[in-house]
């Protein structure tokens, strides 16, 4: 039986990354580092919701960086 090797995970894209039971790969949204205080309440919260990825080839992208999500 031939030997099968482990794959490396890209550290980056297992952080930004997560997938959900029904298999969707999810993102967190950007525009959360700094300059917040002027943001309404409702603009902050609205950030820390997930969104799924669009695009299958994006998809596909991530499930080649980070095979173990």
């Amino acid at each position: 039986m031939a030997k099968k090797y482990k794959l490396k995970t890209h550290k980056a894209t297992a952080k930004r990354f997560k997938k959900s039971g029904s298999g969707k790969i999810l993102r967190t949204k950007g525009n959360k580092g700094h300059l917040r205080r002027n943001r309404s309440k409702r603009a902050k919260r609205q950030l820390d919701t997930m969104k799924e990825v669009q695009g299958k080839q994006y998809q596909k992208n991530i499930e080649r960086l980070a095979p173990y999500l």
